[in-house]
C-alpha cells in the first residue's frame, strides 16, 4: 500500500513538473507599444490643442490682471482711501480667479487625457490579452510598470511585435547611422 501511494506521489510530482515547464510567460513594454499606436498620436494632438485653448484663456486673466494693476500703480497717488481699497480688492479678486482657473484647467486637463487615452489603452490592454491566449502565455509581465525585480528575458518572449501586428502596427525604420566614425577614445 506504501509502495502504491510513492508511486501516486511520484507520478503526482512528475507530472507537476513537467506541466509547470511547458507553461508560457512573456514580456511586453506597454509604454513603447502605446507610444507606437496612431491612436495616441490622434489623441496627443488633441491634448495639445485643448491645452493650448485654456493657456490662452489664462493668459487673458493674467494679461487683464497685468494692465489694471500698472493702471492702479499709476494712478495711486492719486487715489482716495476707499477707492484705493477697492482697487486693491479688485486686483485681488482677480489674482484669485486666475489661480482657481489654474487649479481648474489642470484638472480639467487631467480628465480630457484620462478620456482621450481610454480608449487607447483599452485597446493596446484587448490586444495584449488576445494575443496572450491565441499563443498560450501563461503569464505576461509588463515591463515598463518596473514592478519586476528581476527577470531572465532568454526565458520569456516578449509578445510587443505580435501584439504590433494584431495592431497593424509596422515598425518604422530605424534612422540610417552617421557614415562619420566616432572619435576615437584616448
Amino acid at each position: 500500500m506504501r509502495k502504491l501511494s510513492r508511486l501516486t506521489l511520484v507520478a503526482a510530482l512528475v507530472l507537476c513538473s513537467t506541466s509547470l515547464f511547458a507553461q508560457k510567460f512573456g514580456y511586453i513594454n506597454t509604454q513603447e507599444l502605446i507610444a507606437a499606436m496612431p491612436e495616441r498620436d490622434s489623441a496627443q494632438v488633441k491634448l495639445q490643442n485643448y491645452t493650448k485653448e485654456l493657456g490662452t484663456q489664462l493668459e487673458s486673466i493674467q494679461v487683464e490682471f497685468n494692465n489694471k494693476y500698472q493702471e492702479y500703480q499709476k494712478s495711486m497717488a492719486t487715489l482716495t482711501e476707499s477707492v484705493r481699497q477697492l482697487k486693491e480688492k479688485e486686483l485681488q479678486d482677480l489674482q484669485t480667479r486666475y489661480e482657481e482657473f489654474q487649479q481648474m484647467a489642470q484638472q480639467d486637463v487631467q480628465k480630457m487625457q484620462a478620456q482621450l487615452m481610454g480608449p487607447v489603452i483599452e485597446q493596446a490592454e484587448n490586444a495584449i490579452k488576445k494575443v496572450s491566449q491565441a499563443n498560450g502565455f501563461l503569464v505576461v509581465f509588463d515591463q515598463s510598470s518596473g514592478a519586476m525585480a528581476y527577470f531572465d528575458e532568454a526565458t520569456l518572449t516578449n509578445i510587443l511585435p505580435l501584439v504590433k501586428k494584431e495592431l497593424g502596427i509596422v515598425d518604422k525604420p530605424a534612422a540610417e547611422k552617421s557614415a562619420t566614425p566616432a572619435p576615437a577614445a584616448k
